[in-house]
C-alpha cells in the first residue's frame, strides 16, 4: 500500500513540476500543500533544499501569485516572519490551462487565412470540479 502511494506521490510530483517548469517550486508547492501553509525555515527543513533556492523559489512563486503570505506577528524582537500558502490545485490548474489555450490559439491561428478566411480561433479548455460522491 505505502508504494502505491509513493508511486502516485511521485506521479503528482512530476505533473506539478511539468506545470510549475521546475523542481524545486513543485517540490516547495507540495510541502506548503500538504502542510496548510509553512514559514521558510520549516520549508527548508521540509523539503531538504538549500535555503537561498528556497526563498529565491518563494519570492518567484509569490510573484507569478502561486502562493501568498501572511506576516506572522510575535512578541519577540527581530522581524516577524511569514507564512506562506499555496493556492489552490484548482486554481493551480487554471493558470496552467491559460498558459495552454493561448500556446494553442497561437497554433490554431498559424494557418488562419487559408482554412478559416481570415475568422480567428480561440481555443478554450474548461476545467469542471465534481464533488466526491461516496
Amino acid at each position: 500500500m505505502r508504494n502505491k502511494r509513493l508511486i502516485k506521490d511521485k506521479n503528482i510530483e512530476s505533473a506539478i513540476r511539468d506545470i510549475l517548469k521546475s523542481p524545486s517550486r513543485a517540490r516547495i508547492y507540495l510541502f506548503l500543500l500538504r502542510n496548510n501553509g509553512a514559514k521558510t525555515d520549516e520549508i527548508i527543513k521540509g523539503t531538504k533544499l538549500h535555503p537561498s533556492t528556497v526563498r529565491e523559489s518563494l519570492s518567484k512563486m509569490n510573484e507569478q501569485k502561486l502562493i501568498y503570505r501572511k506576516k506572522l506577528k510575535n512578541d519577540s524582537i527581530g522581524k516577524n516572519p511569514y507564512i506562506y500558502y499555496p493556492i489552490s490545485p484548482i486554481d493551480l490548474l487554471k493558470k496552467y490551462t491559460n498558459e495552454i489555450e493561448e500556446k494553442l490559439t497561437k497554433i490554431a491561428n498559424l494557418s488562419n487565412s487559408r482554412y478559416n478566411n481570415n475568422k480567428p480561433n480561440r481555443v478554450s479548455i474548461k476545467i469542471v470540479e465534481k464533488e466526491d460522491r461516496l
